[in-house]
């Protein structure tokens, strides 16, 4: 450990809870957990009450009965998992520092992490290939993005994130562990449960690597593509309203998209980077608790479609 940082009495215990983990989020900053305890938890409010407004209103109003919303309900679903793996542990963790994680327990969070973003990656790669077929394929549009196909592109990406999950997560508690078992981090994750393992991991880290630019990067790329297609043909388009509609209904999923991808791939493309574990830390909050926060404001603040479904639900017509 660095010198300038030295672990909680209670990092270090041994006996009964020799076995747990316990994790030290935040412990180099422990005048501050009060306030960041309230300040994730009302984070975590409005995640919650955010994403559950889009479902309700995906679901409940026809105006919003289309495939774009179909997946942006979808997207909303996975923020909550998100949310409810990662939220509560966290707030844990602020009040009662020292508590102990089994390792059960700590394997579940990290499966449902991985499975979270390997499905929002691929949800978000989707999302961009539908409006490219709406933009660029306006009159094949509605053949193409049938309800059937709809839901089985849903359907993939939910279950595509399970087997890599479990592959990675099995592998790393296989691993020994050794010494003292603090995380330092706000919940399990690859990288700072490899700093606690007592053996070789570079065959282990060449894999999480690859299966990263697979998840991550492929995914980021076919979103671009999809972008660099869709502003080709918005320029050729001959009308100045024509191409502000079509732009608008894009600029919300880019937005997500440069928020996520942009803290991810920081995070997962190098496991074992020279970063400090609480810069770490701050960079896994953006797609952890902000990004989901925010991805409600982004789709309802900036999209007219929506504001009109919140008052006609409202209103009950």
């Amino acid at each position: 450990m660095p010198p300038s940082w030295e672990a909680p009495p209670w990092a270090n215990q041994s006996g009964a809870r020799e076995l747990e983990f316990v994790l030290l989020g935040f412990a180099h900053v422990p005048s501050l957990r009060p306030m960041l305890a309230a300040l994730f938890l009302a984070a975590f409010l409005l995640t919650m009450s955010g994403n559950s407004l889009i479902i309700l209103l995906t679901s409940l109003d026809f105006g919003l009965r289309t495939p774009m919303y179909f997946f942006l309900r979808q997207l909303a679903l996975v923020e909550i998992c998100f949310s409810l793996d990662v939220a509560p542990r966290l707030l844990v963790t602020l009040l009662q520092p020292g508590r102990g994680v089994s390792p059960t327990s700590c394997a579940l969070q990290l499966l449902l992490v991985l499975s979270c973003v390997t499905s929002e990656c691929f949800l978000l790669t989707v999302m961009a290939w539908d409006r490219f077929l709406a933009i660029c394929r306006p009159l094949h549009y509605g053949a193409i993005m049938s309800p059937q196909l709809c839901y089985l592109l849903a359907t993939t990406c939910w279950l595509a994130g399970i087997p890599v999950a479990l592959v990675f997560t099995i592998w790393l508690f296989n691993f020994p562990f050794c010494g003292p078992r603090g995380i330092r981090h706000f919940f399990c994750d690859i990288a700072p449960l490899l700093s606690l393992v007592c053996a070789d991991t570079r065959v282990f880290e060449a894999n999480v690597f690859v299966a990263t630019v697979l998840v991550i990067m492929v995914p980021f790329c076919l979103i671009a593509t999809s972008y660099v297609m869709i502003l080709v043909a918005v320029l050729r388009m001959p009308s100045a309203s024509g191409r502000h509609k079509a732009l608008s209904t894009c600029a919300s999923h880019l937005i997500v998209v440069i928020l996520f991808y942009g803290t991810t791939g920081v995070i997962h493309l190098r496991p074992k980077a020279s970063y400090s574990p609480e810069s770490k830390q701050v960079v896994s909050l953006s797609y952890t608790m902000v990004t989901p926060m925010l991805n409600p404001l982004i789709y309802s603040l900036r999209n007219k479609e929506v504001k009109a479904a919140f008052g006609r639900v409202c209103c009950g017509r």
